[in-house]
Formats: C-alpha cells, sequence, structure tokens
C-alpha cells in the first residue's frame, strides 16, 4: 500500500495510509479452523452478556448494587470485544489484513476505553464488597443507587479520558516508513515504535494514563481486598466466613484473570516472551476474558441461578 504524500515547508513527507495486521497465522487452512472458534467465541461472548444484561434487567431479585456493577461490566464486554472480533473475524478470510489509519486508531480507542473503564469499575465493585463484608448492616445506606450511578460514569469517564489522551498522543506522531503491527489489532504499543518522529511524550503520557487508570484502580483492589481479609478474620464461625469470602469468589477471580493477562502482556520486557507469546496474551485478553467474567459470575452465583429459572419458568405464560 503506497503511502501518501505531505508537503510542509517546500519539503515532501510521506504519511502512512495505512497499516498491515500480520494476524494470528499465515497458514489458509488454520485460518479457516480459527474463524469458526473465534466466531463460537465471539457469539457466545454475545449471548451470555447481553443474556446477563437481560437478566439482570427483568428479574427484581437482582436489583442490588452488585449485579447493577455487573449490568454495565457486560455491556463493556460487549463493546470490547466487539471492536476487535469482527475485524479479525473478517481478516481470516482476506488475503490483504490491511486497516486504514483512521479505522486503527478508532479501534484502539474504543478498546482502551473499555480496557481502562474496566479496570475502574471492578475497582468499584472491590469497594462494593468490602462495603457487604465489612460493614453489612449499613451497606443498603452506604452503597445508594445515586453513589453507584456516580461510581460508573466515574469508571466510564475515567476510561474514556485515558482513552482519549493515549489515542492523541499516540497517532498524532509521523507514521512514514513500517506500517506492520505484528498482531491481529491495533496495540498502541507495537504502533508507537513504527513512528518516524521522537516519541518520547507520547510514551510518557501513555505511561502516566497506566498509573492513573490502571494501577490506582489495582491499588484500591488491593486495598479493598486487604480490608475484606481483615473482616473475615474478625468472623468467629468459620460458616459465617465461608459466606463472606463467597460473596467476594467471582468478583476476586475476574479480577485475578484481568489484571494477571495484562500485567503480563505490558509490564513484562518484550525479551521475556516471544512474538508468539505476545499474540497468546492477546487473544487471552482481547478474546476469551470478555467470555470468562458471565460466565464465572453466572456459574459460581446461585442468585443468577435461580433468577434464570424463574425466567426460564415464565418464558411460556409471556410467549401465550
Amino acid at each position: 500500500m503506497a503511502p501518501s504524500m505531505l508537503m510542509e515547508g517546500g519539503r515532501n513527507h510521506t504519511s502512512v495510509a495505512m497499516f498491515v495486521l500480520l494476524g494470528l497465522s499465515d497458514d489458509k487452512d488454520l485460518q479457516l479452523i480459527l474463524f469458526q472458534m473465534f466466531l463460537v467465541i465471539y457469539l457466545v461472548t454475545l449471548i451470555w452478556n447481553l443474556g446477563l444484561i437481560i437478566l439482570i434487567r427483568i428479574d427484581p431479585s437482582l436489583h442490588t448494587p452488585m449485579y447493577f456493577f455487573l449490568n454495565f461490566l457486560s455491556f463493556i464486554d460487549i463493546c470490547y470485544s466487539s471492536s476487535t472480533s469482527p475485524r479479525m473475524l473478517s481478516d481470516f478470510l482476506k488475503d490483504e489484513k490491511t486497516i486504514s489509519f483512521i479505522s486503527c486508531a478508532t479501534q484502539y480507542f474504543v478498546g482502551c476505553w473499555m480496557g481502562q473503564a474496566e479496570c475502574c469499575l471492578l475497582a468499584a465493585m472491590a469497594c462494593d464488597r468490602y462495603v457487604a463484608v465489612g460493614r453489612p448492616l449499613q451497606y443498603s445506606a452506604i452503597m445508594s443507587p445515586g453513589l453507584c450511578q456516580k461510581m460508573v460514569v466515574g469508571a466510564y469517564g475515567s476510561g474514556f479520558l485515558g482513552s482519549l489522551f493515549s489515542t492523541v498522543t499516540g497517532f498524532l506522531l509521523h507514521y512514514c516508513g513500517p506500517n506492520i503491527i505484528p498482531n491481529f489489532f491495533c496495540d498502541i504499543t507495537q504502533i508507537i515504535p513504527l513512528s518516524c518522529s521522537n516519541p518520547f511524550i507520547s510514551q510518557m503520557i501513555l505511561f502516566l494514563v497506566c498509573i492513573f487508570v490502571g494501577f490506582s484502580s489495582f491499588l484500591v483492589i488491593i486495598l479493598s481486598y486487604g480490608f475484606i481479609a481483615a473482616s473475615i478474620l474478625k468472623i468467629s464461625s468459620l460458616k459465617g466466613s465461608a459466606k463472606a469470602f463467597n460473596t467476594c469468589a467471582s468478583h476476586l477471580a475476574v479480577v485475578t484473570i484481568f489484571y494477571g493477562t495484562s500485567l503480563s502482556m505490558y509490564l513484562l520486557p518484550s525479551s521475556s516472551h516471544s512474538e508468539k507469546q505476545d499474540k497468546l496474551l492477546s487473544v487471552f485478553y482481547v478474546i476469551f476474558i470478555p467470555m470468562l467474567n458471565p460466565l464465572i459470575y453466572s456459574l459460581r452465583n446461585k442468585e443468577i441461578k435461580e433468577a434464570l429459572r424463574r425466567m426460564v419458568k415464565r418464558l411460556p405464560h409471556l410467549l401465550q
């Protein structure tokens, strides 16, 4: 794909108009198998998350702060998966896996927004779990609908601003030479090194966004679980302790998978893992986590199982 020409101060500058995504494999037969596999995963992601949103909305017993947050977490997972999966699926059927500069920036912006919003929302959910375990008698008063709404708006707003700063500073750099991204989606950490201009300011802003959004959210989660552990240790009965821990088990599993994968992707030095390992981590982080989140909450949660049974029993009456 020929780069476009720009004129600045009487000098010619080439500017990249397209990026080339290397994808997961060059093998045509393997690409067809991967297409079928990831199509199923994407459909399961959409169905499970959308089903969870509908179930939470229609069942009054799930109108609590925890499920209010879970409702928005499912929406984030749908948007996050949809920012990359359709493009990846279509690329499996193409010979040329190109993406325009604007489309690449848009894909990164949406994915980054949803990823950072999920960091903040998981932190809000950790605070909710602490209040449920540490202050059970004041839970309804503290976690009021107004506060929950403000926490969700804060999570989405923080993700939006963080993504906006990262996208603008990353894609305003001058790209004039190599345009090959060694992945199946637009990842800013792999795009910035392709720039022909000095990336220092962009890298610093990206680092600061990660600190303010990602690390601060992680710190809130760690502190919340520290307080939760202290509260559980104060419970005298073993049954009570087990019940208190069980209220946090699904959230803890989601946090462990989400942060474990993201820290492995972005904090470990690139020399510690190969390009294949990078792609595998990316697949798990971008494709599998949005599918796993609703499964973890659904399979481990008695209230959701009971709400699902009630909805299945009501279905014949609703269809009449």
